[in-house]
């Protein structure tokens, strides 16, 4: 009976809008664990592509503009990194 109620539709329905590229902060943060140097962000998660109010963008280009080396937490990067590239609202269009 279970598997016959994983069949139906989602719970949620997903929208039929434009999708947003790259990743949200938060899902790229979380899969780190803290504290970590720039350089170790860098080698683990460089490559992601996060999303921006300018549009998606390399993680690597946005800690290129980072003063600092080393993050004690968690909360410590994200404020970093929003204060580079700004707190607005990612675009959808």
């Amino acid at each position: 009976m279970a598997d016959e109620e994983a069949d139906e539709a989602p719970a949620v329905e997903l929208g039929t809008g434009a999708s947003v590229e790259g990743a949200p902060l938060a899902r790229v943060a979380s899969r780190l664990t803290w504290p970590q140097e720039k350089s170790s962000i860098l080698n683990k998660e460089g490559d992601a592509v996060i999303r921006t109010p300018d549009g998606p963008q390399s993680l690597e280009d946005v800690l290129a503009e980072a003063d600092e080396t080393y993050f004690d937490t968690r909360q410590a990067f994200v404020d970093d990194v929003f204060d580079i590239v700004g707190r607005d609202s990612v675009q959808t269009d």
